[in-house]
Formats: structure tokens, C-alpha cells, sequence
């Protein structure tokens, strides 16, 4: 089992100091032929390394933040990991919970999987805990008391008897309604989704004002720079294969 919440940034560098005292900065060069994308994200990087730390139906909760959205890499390791790994259950943490007010996190929840040509995530379940959920780290902090609904919806020893409490329309019957915070997604309808992303909502905010729901602008320009810089990253090999560089002398 692995419990972690990674380093939220982009880049690592490692700082020396020498014994007079001057320091010096290098970036960090590390090769892993078991990861499934390259990238300078530390979160996207740390998702895929707990990836490889996991035995066989190993579990992992990890707090993630723009892996859920993030395109180039992100996508690749998003789509890997619903393929290769049962993605079950995320949660949607408020804003402001570990830092500033409007910074997201969430749990993703994955059980790593032997190799399969067919995908190991069939469903995966959704709780809302953000919208409309306003915490601060002093004034208003979560309580355990905040997660009670969540712990008994995820049913730890018979998750295959999870029951949604979201429904278009409200169900007498089984008490869900359309603002339910429970609901569940085929992987086909994931795998579809632009980009594959996770990045999921469905309730409505108290207000127009309420920004909960949509990505901070900072975050929709980093997404922007994200999908740039892949792009740039593909056409520079492109641009090297045409040039010869790296080509093998002998040939």
C-alpha cells in the first residue's frame, strides 16, 4: 500500500553546497525505463513512480492535483493508468484545504493490476466534497466529520455493492437526487472524454460567483503552456529524426 501526497510543482533541481559555502544549482537527470511518459511534472513523475513501487493488486491513495487533467504526459499516464491499473474511486477535495484559498487537490485511489489487454478500470466512483464545501487551514479546517458520508459511500470490504446518490431525476426509492455527491463512470465514457480527463463536476454552485467548478485561470494558462511544450517536445524529435541526429554511424 501507498499513501502519498507528491510535491506539487513542475521542475527539480539539485542545490550543492560546497565547503567555503558557495552553492551551485543542476537539474536532476534521471532515467526510468519503467515509466510511461517523460516529463518535468513532479506529480505526474511521483504517480508513476508509486506506480512501479506496487506489487501485484498492491493499493495506493494519492493526492494528485493537474495529473487528473494535465495534457501530453498527463494524458499518456491517465490513459495507462485506467488501463493498467483499477482507477476506482476519486475524491474531489475542497479548495484551500493544504495551501492558498483556490488551490485543488484530490485522493485518486487506484489497485495495481498483472498485465491485461483488456482495461482493469471497469467503473470509477466520484464523491464531490468541493462544491459548494468552502475550508480554510484556520478558520475552517476539515473535520473527520466532513468525510463520514464519503468512508460508509466507499464501502472498503464490498465496493461492489456501491449505490450512487446522484440521479438526473430524484429517486424515492433509492434517495438519490440530482445533488447527489456519489456517482459513477463507465471507463468508456472516461476514455472518451477530451484528453481523458478526470477533472469531473457535475453540481452546481451556490452562485455565478462561485468558481469552484471550473479550473483558476492560472490553471487553464498552465494547460495551455503544458500542451505547448508537448507538442514543441514532438515536433523537436521529429525535427532531429529528419536531420540525422542520433542516427546510428554504421548505417
Amino acid at each position: 500500500m501507498v499513501l502519498a501526497n507528491p510535491p506539487f510543482g513542475k521542475k527539480s533541481s539539485t542545490m550543492i553546497v560546497a565547503d567555503d559555502g558557495r552553492t551551485s544549482s543542476e537539474n536532476d537527470l534521471v532515467e526510468r525505463d519503467d515509466f510511461w511518459a517523460a516529463t518535468s511534472n513532479k506529480q505526474l513523475n511521483f504517480v508513476q513512480h508509486i506506480k512501479t513501487l506496487l506489487k501485484s493488486h498492491g493499493r495506493a491513495a494519492v493526492v494528485p492535483d493537474n495529473v487528473l487533467f494535465e495534457g501530453g504526459a498527463g494524458e499518456t499516464v491517465r490513459r495507462k493508468l485506467l488501463h493498467e491499473c483499477d482507477v476506482h474511486t476519486l475524491l474531489r477535495l475542497p479548495t484551500g484545504l493544504f495551501y492558498a484559498q483556490g488551490v485543488k487537490a484530490n485522493v485518486i485511489f487506484f489497485d495495481k493490476k498483472p498485465a491485461s489487454e483488456t482495461p482493469w478500470t471497469k467503473k470509477l466512483w466520484i464523491y464531490d466534497l468541493r462544491t459548494n464545501q468552502h475550508s480554510t487551514l484556520k478558520t475552517n479546517p476539515l473535520k473527520r466529520a466532513d468525510l463520514d458520508e464519503f468512508v460508509a459511500l466507499y464501502n472498503a470490504s464490498k465496493r461492489h455493492r456501491r449505490k450512487a446518490t446522484w440521479a438526473s431525476e430524484p429517486d424515492s426509492t433509492s434517495g438519490a437526487s440530482p445533488e447527489g455527491r456519489w456517482r459513477v463512470y463507465d471507463y468508456d465514457d472516461l476514455i472518451a472524454r477530451d484528453k481523458a480527463s478526470l477533472d469531473i463536476f457535475w453540481l452546481r454552485g451556490d452562485s455565478l460567483a462561485d468558481s469552484d467548478n471550473l479550473p483558476p485561470p492560472e490553471v487553464i494558462a498552465q494547460e495551455i503552456v503544458d500542451d505547448l511544450e508537448a507538442a514543441l517536445e514532438q515536433f523537436r524529435l521529429i525535427a532531429a529524426d529528419l536531420n540525422g541526429v542520433g542516427a546510428d554511424p554504421a548505417t
